[in-house]
């Protein structure tokens, strides 16, 4: 009587295993000067930290996936202080099992470098970089944290959340909230960008910043905590002034949701 159950449980555990198997990749390459790191990948999370570092070491984790010409594919091209990383993620792969698959991409790199991060389907956090920054992803969230410097951030999909000193600003969501804090030092060299076609945004801003404010919503609310010298009066949800005398124009977009600009 107990042989149809244990072969009913011995034919689960082989079917959906419990735990799935990890594998990495790691390498580190000499730098002789500003690093400039080119990231691409068509499914996999990306994160970046900076470090007191002369050198970029690169870590691919994959759980569920080989590291192989057959599995998850990892080639690397350096240049002089240009690094290119692609980590390509086969698709129609399918299992059974209770894990999920995944795979990571950790770089630890020095405080000054410049950095275009790629990725399919994923999200993006980098923490502690100054350099010219882009990334973009198809659907993912994007993060920057004590960043400094020009910033393009793009995702077809998910939230945005931006912190440091930045001296251009183009932030991008097809569907999603954007959090922007522009600390004390920040200054438009050219005009700034921030668009969500479906979130709220939320800015904070020095006291003493300058700029041409343009803020508009489909459906929602412009709140302003600086003051504004206006021209006529205008709908809730449109807001056009100078901060602090004007400046390069700070243009502000959400679809659907609530703009509010804070002092920071």
């Amino acid at each position: 009587m107990l042989k149809r159950p244990l072969l009913f449980v011995v034919t689960l555990l082989a079917l959906f295993p419990p735990s799935a198997s990890a594998d990495e990749w790691r390498k580190t390459f000499a730098l002789t000067g500003k690093s400039d790191i080119q990231v691409d990948t068509n499914d996999a999370d990306i994160r970046v930290n900076s470090a007191d570092r002369k050198d970029i070491e690169a870590l691919v984790i994959t759980v569920g996936y080989k590291i192989g010409p057959d599995d998850v594919r990892v080639s690397e091209r350096q240049s002089g202080n240009h690094l290119e990383l692609n980590v390509h993620i086969p698709s129609g792969h399918f299992g059974f099992g209770f894990h999920s698959r995944s795979v990571h991409v950790e770089l630890a790199v020095p405080r000054e470098s410049d950095l275009n991060l790629h990725s399919g389907d994923g999200n993006i956090r980098v923490s502690g970089v100054k350099g010219n920054l882009r990334l973009d992803s198809g659907d993912g969230e994007l993060e920057v944290r004590e960043g400094e410097g020009p910033l393009n951030a793009n995702t077809r999909d998910g939230n945005i959340r931006v912190h440091g000193v930045f001296s251009a600003l183009d932030v991008h969501t097809g569907d999603g909230n954007i959090d922007a804090d522009a600390e004390t030092g920040s200054k438009m060299s050219s005009g700034w960008v921030l668009r969500t076609g479906d979130g709220n945004v939320v800015m904070r801003l020095p006291d003493n910043f300058a700029a041409e404010l343009d803020a508009h919503t489909g459906d929602g609310r412009v709140d302003v905590d600086f003051p504004l010298t206006i021209n006529g009066s205008m709908p809730e949800s449109t807001i056009r002034g100078k901060i602090n005398g004007g400046g390069p124009l700070l243009e502000i977009r959400s679809g659907d949701g609530n703009i509010s600009l804070r002092r920071g």
